[in-house]
């Protein structure tokens, strides 16, 4: 069974939900520390021909506070929820498909939130559905294991039953230790995205590394082509 492993994003990008749909499982690792600058609360789309981050205001209680544990700021009497999706709307006017899923999308966005990682969840399962991805999920603080970095990742597709593990060419390629996954029987295989081309609205160059909202307002039901028609290189490494 192939497992991949990532921490939860907010409007994650296309290269999250090509590396899941490529797996059997996907674990969402949502009980490791909280990470400032990070994508578990933000993320970029295209205004005015520019990348530009969308930011879910966070309450900062512990400098080591878990993902799970991280709570929404409410406090700002505007609520953040209708400003993302108003910057939505004008970033995306001229977008073919942004009314496709407006509704829905704000619905998700005006819904009082209290925790980060139950957000997230909702934002990635609006995505899987428009991009009709049924990998199953599993969140890693629903399972037992335990570690850091490396022998986390193990003990979790240990504790799954996966003997491949789906990596990206991210942080995990310096951290993880080959020899005891191979030890263990796990193999790891490293995923390579190349992020496709399509019609961008507004004035050009095409930007790249946007959250996958930006394909679903442009193309829509075109969408899932485009994004499973861009050529992923996966590579075997033997963990050994």
């Amino acid at each position: 069974m192939i497992v991949a492993i990532h921490q939860p994003h907010y409007m994650p990008w296309l290269g999250y939900l090509h590396r899941m749909a490529q797996a059997d499982l996907f674990v969402v690792l949502d009980h490791v520390q909280f990470e400032r600058r990070n994508h578990q609360n933000r993320n970029q789309i295209r205004l005015d021909g520019e990348a530009r981050w969308l930011t879910v205001p966070v309450l900062q209680r512990s400098q080591k506070e878990r993902i799970i544990d991280k709570l929404v700021d409410n406090t700002d009497p505007r609520p953040w929820g209708a400003i993302h999706l108003a910057t939505l709307r004008h970033a995306y006017r001229e977008a073919p498909h942004f009314k496709d899923y407006a509704g829905a999308l704000r619905a998700l966005l005006e819904a009082r939130w209290e925790r980060l990682a139950d957000l997230d969840r909702a934002m990635l399962d609006f995505l899987r559905d428009a991009l009709e991805i049924r990998t199953p999920l599993v969140r890693s603080s629903e399972l037992a294991a335990h570690g850091g970095k490396s022998e986390l990742i193990l003990n979790l597709c240990r504790e799954v039953g996966a003997d491949t593990l789906l990596a990206g060419f991210g942080g995990s390629r310096r951290y993880l230790d080959a020899q005891a996954f191979g030890r263990a029987g796990v193999g790891i295989r490293w995923h390579e995205f190349e992020h496709p081309s399509y019609p961008q609205c507004g004035p050009q160059p095409f930007i790249p590394g946007l959250a996958a909202l930006d394909l679903l307002f442009n193309c829509g039901p075109q969408s899932r082509a485009i994004l499973f028609a861009s050529h992923s290189a996966p590579q075997l490494r033997a963990a050994a």
